[in-house]
């Protein structure tokens, strides 16, 4: 059995809205710690798609910066929604298009330097990016799975079970009340609280 949580359909499921506002307008605002929480949640994933894209090694730190700065640049212009779309399809796009300025710059560079290279990779990228759904893809769920390590002190071991066993495991409430020794009821409660906490910090993961 795969070791990536990946939460499941039923009551009190998430929905895949986004990023949770209160995270990004923290960022947005620099409350401290804030912009390093929101850089450690998504670096992982900028840097898989730099690799899913065909990055060199030695660029990719460049664009990983760029990336980031491009993102504290123009954050109070993001709006999440059915028009703004998520944080992370936004994070996405902002990616994409770094990755296609490195690879025109290098494209410009002499032959044996990574000019010709760069052409063929900017190719590609133009083919598979728009077809390439990122919602199914490992990082996604590493992505969960980092927002659920940040949130698990905050939970009683049993309110955390409850979660875990429901939404991750995927088990009917009745059975994990019986082996928790909660009523139903407390077992929905807890799944709520923890799913509610999760939408806060993180929100961008597979339902």
């Amino acid at each position: 059995m795969s070791t990536e949580p990946q939460l499941v359909n039923g009551e009190d499921a998430p929905s895949s809205t986004g990023t949770s506002r209160s995270l990004l307008e923290a960022a947005r605002v620099r409350t401290p710690g804030s912009w390093d929480r929101l850089v450690a949640l998504y670096a992982p994933l900028v840097l898989h798609w730099c690799r899913q894209w065909g990055v060199r090694e030695q660029d990719t730190a460049d664009v990983f910066q760029d990336v980031f700065q491009s993102v504290a640049l123009h954050l109070s212009g993001f709006h999440r929604g059915p028009a703004g779309g998520t944080f992370r399809g936004w994070l996405r796009t902002i990616t994409r298009n770094k990755v296609t300025d490195t690879f025109r710059r290098l494209q410009k560079e002499p032959p044996g330097v990574g000019g010709s290279e760069a052409q063929s990779r900017l190719a590609q990228l133009a083919e598979v990016a728009p077809a390439y759904d990122d919602s199914a893809d490992a990082a996604v769920s590493a992505l969960l799975r980092r927002g659920l390590e940040l949130i698990r002190c905050e939970f009683e071991a049993h309110t955390w079970q409850a979660f875990w066993l429901t939404a991750v495991e995927g088990r009917a409430p009745k059975d994990v009340a019986d082996e928790l020794g909660m009523t139903g009821g407390a077992v929905r409660v807890a799944k709520s609280r923890v799913l509610h906490r999760l939408r806060a910090e993180l929100g961008d993961y597979t339902v």
